[in-house]
């Protein structure tokens, strides 16, 4: 045991220690070299794989750190790029999508720059073989294997003189040549001793040296790179130009003298790498200030600004942006120029024939904004919609088109629509907008009658009616105790009585008195009356409860009523969860005695019917000591099951127990001979309420509500307890407050 404690704290302590080594000033030059496992071997593998200091956030954000030395071309390892989460749409995609395009925006950026954002992965690998036109200086390694009549092999380096020395052969001086060269060089040194033999020669480890990057450079400073690296490779470990740095005219200067101008347009746009040299040591790469600038807005492939160099029109300025997008409009162009370096001025023109047009094709200059717009979304369309097969939008030749025509396009006439169909126009009139409906008999028209089938114009509506009350099912669901249950067909006008004859009527274990009838409509009608009354109540509350957090004066005082402020949006939330059950209070009876009754209604669709077998039981809800479900007694009361869950709970609501119906409907239970009726507002002597039912019956929720005066905040609110028992009837539950 002693042991385990001993190997946790080890381990902790290296965590703790590489955890801060990071944080060592720079200037204590402390080189660090982690044992863990390096962040490019982590990857890709499972987390059960990976070193298990690795796995821990901190740490591995440290040590991809420290695997970066700075300004070390040679030794960088190339930044993990990480994917946009969502690429920019492209104009062609909006206006697709049926998105306007019509806006051009000028967010846009000076062109190229994003290339040197984060660190690049082009540093050269000191693996890749050397071309026939590397120059081998000093510090480079050269492996020379010999067979044949001979054999032998060499690894010697190239000394700060640019010699080799060779057994035999001696001190051979190689400085400055290609590596072509050096081979032709070996081959002939040795064919002065030997004879009768092959060789290969090959470069081993590749020397390092030190490169300038100077002028409006990102990161500008001295650079120590691989001996394969090129101008843009120094670029790129510079983090490039800066914004105020050209593109266009990169200088490669070696010994005072201008040996290379390189274009970074050229690679972007083209892919063109032919001048990027390879560099040498103590070569300098100068920026120069950066040249004149045009931007480029709108409906063309890349919006951008873009340097100038010498002389560019503005098809050139196009054609460096990539060209017009497909939706770009040729018929309008818009230029913002600076004059004299005081105001803005705007001219207009058009992409009509400026291949032939110097007019159009105009010279650019130093702060010009070509702004590129797109088509006109006009819609030549007209939209045909009801008892076709294909509803929706169609274009047209307006006058010619006719209706048969759109008939045909949208796959004909359904088999239920009518022969009379509609066509609204809309015309335009110096007083305004004149609309016109037509009445059209559609199958004279499909057939080609010429008083029907008129020629349409763009923007008229057709709607081809239904027959007369049509629609091709309506279906309720009778489940439980029926001879057969199911989902049964209904015709218009149907009763329920019809259905549960359909349904082979009810079984011998039938419950009629706690049949459930639920129907969206009602449901809908309730669930919008639950939201009006839980709107009125957090209006209520809420407006009172904030007026009491702004008027109260100590901090105590304040602190309460923001608690308090708070359990009132809490039970607000909680009445918003309530759903209505759109049941129906109904009482079935023998199919015989159901006919020609009140309650045998008519059915709608959607409608549905549970009858449960008889349920012995009385269920006891709310502010009592323990909820349950207790065995029906015709000689028991309501007050014998409340008894029976353990009596009433502190905060119950004796006054106001009520019972919800196994049929659905609820009503409040008596205490005496004369009583308050909370939902109808007045009093009721129990022997006049005309209620014929008993108290009790199996199937009933006994529910007894809590005391809404012992929370003040409750109190203020008017009628609050006649809206929460109905909020509870409608949703068929008890409302728990806290």
């Amino acid at each position: 045991m002693k042991k385990k404690t001993r190997v946790s704290a080890f381990i902790s302590i290296i965590i703790l220690v590489l955890l801060a080594l990071p944080w060592v000033p720079a200037s204590a030059q402390i080189q660090v070299v982690p044992v863990a496992p390096s962040m490019s071997q982590a990857e890709g593998k499972a987390p059960s794989e990976i070193h298990p200091l690795l796995q821990q956030p901190q740490l591995t954000e440290k040590l991809q750190n420290m695997q970066q030395p700075e300004q070390q071309m040679g030794s960088a390892q190339p930044a993990l790029r990480t994917r946009p989460s969502s690429e920019a749409i492209s104009k062609f995609e909006q206006f697709i999508a049926g998105e306007s395009v019509s806006s051009v925006s000028t967010n846009i950026r000076q062109f190229g720059y994003d290339l040197f954002k984060e660190p690049s992965s082009f540093v050269p690998s000191a693996n890749v073989p050397v071309g026939p036109s590397y120059v081998v200086g000093p510090g480079d390694e050269i492996r020379i294997t010999v067979w044949g009549k001979i054999e032998g092999a060499w690894h010697v380096t190239v000394d700060r003189d640019g010699n080799v020395s060779l057994p035999k052969i001696g001190v051979v001086g190689i400085t400055g040549l290609t590596f072509e060269q050096l081979k032709e060089l070996l081959h002939k040194e040795f064919s002065k001793y030997y004879t009768g033999f092959e060789m290969n020669v090959s470069m081993g480890a590749l020397r390092t040296m030190r490169v300038y990057v100077v002028g409006n450079a990102q990161n500008p400073g001295a650079y120590t790179v691989s001996s394969l690296s090129t101008l843009v490779n120094a670029l790129l470990q510079a983090g490039g130009p800066s914004k105020t740095g050209t593109m266009r005219d990169i200088q490669l200067k070696r010994n005072g003298i201008l040996v290379e101008h390189f274009d970074m347009y050229d690679l972007l746009l083209k892919g063109d790498k032919s001048r990027d040299a390879r560099l040498l040591p103590e070569d300098v790469i100068f920026i120069p200030s950066v040249g004149p600038l045009a931007g480029i807005a709108g409906n063309v492939r890349n919006p951008a600004i873009y340097e100038l160099r010498e002389e560019t029109r503005l098809l050139d300025l196009i054609q460096m942006a990539g060209g017009l997008t497909s939706v770009a409009f040729k018929g309008r162009v818009q230029v913002e120029r600076i004059a004299d370096h005081q105001f803005r001025k705007l001219f207009e023109g058009d992409f009509y024939n400026i291949d032939n047009d110097p007019e159009k094709n105009f010279l650019l200059q130093d702060g010009d904004l070509i702004k590129v717009f797109a088509v006109i979304d006009t819609k030549n369309t007209v939209t045909l919609a009801g008892a076709v097969a294909n509803a929706g939008d169609y274009g047209i030749i307006s006058g010619k088109t006719r209706i048969s025509d759109v008939i045909s396009l949208a796959g004909g006439l359904m088999y239920y629509a009518s022969d009379k169909a509609e066509l609204t126009r809309v015309k335009v009139t110096p007083s305004g907008p004149l609309t016109e409906q037509i009445a059209i008999d559609i199958f004279k028209a499909a057939e080609g009658d010429p008083q029907h089938n008129i020629p349409l114009e763009i923007n008229d509506y057709i709607l081809v009616r239904n027959v007369p009350g049509w629609k091709l099912y309506q279906t309720v669901s009778i489940l439980g105790e029926v001879k057969f249950p199911g989902t049964y067909t209904i015709e218009k006008g149907e009763r329920l009585s019809s259905v549960l004859e359909r349904a082979g009527g009810y079984t011998d274990d039938a419950y009629l008195r706690g049949a459930i009838f639920t129907r969206a409509r009602v449901r809908d009608a309730q669930q919008h009356a639950l939201a009006e009354m839980t709107t009125r109540l957090e209006r209520e509350l809420l407006v009172v409860g904030s007026q009491q957090v702004s008027t109260a004066l100590s901090p105590e005082e304040i602190e309460a009523r923001k608690v308090e402020l708070e359990q009132r949006k809490k039970f607000v939330e909680s009445l918003k969860q309530l759903k209505s059950t759109g049941r129906m209070s109904i009482r079935l009876a023998h199919l015989r005695l159901l006919k020609n009754n009140e309650y045998d209604i008519e059915l709608e669709d959607g409608d549905n019917l549970f009858i449960p077998m008889k349920n012995n039981v009385v269920n006891v809800v709310g502010s009592v000591m323990s909820s349950g479900s207790f065995i029906y007694s015709e000689k028991a009361g309501y007050k014998d099951y409340i008894n029976l869950a353990g009596g009433y709970s502190r905060y119950a609501d004796e006054n106001n127990v009520y019972v919800m119906k196994s049929d659905g409907t609820a009503r409040k239970l008596s205490n005496g001979f004369l009583n308050w009726n909370v939902v109808s507002s007045r009093w009721e002597v129990s022997s006049l309420t005309g209620d014929e039912a008993k108290e009790i019956e199996p199937g009933d929720t006994i529910t007894v509500p809590e005391k809404l005066d012992r929370i003040a905040w409750l109190r203020e609110i008017k009628d609050i307890t006649q809206i929460m028992y109905q909020i509870a009837v409608t949703a068929g539950v008890a409302v728990k407050l806290f």
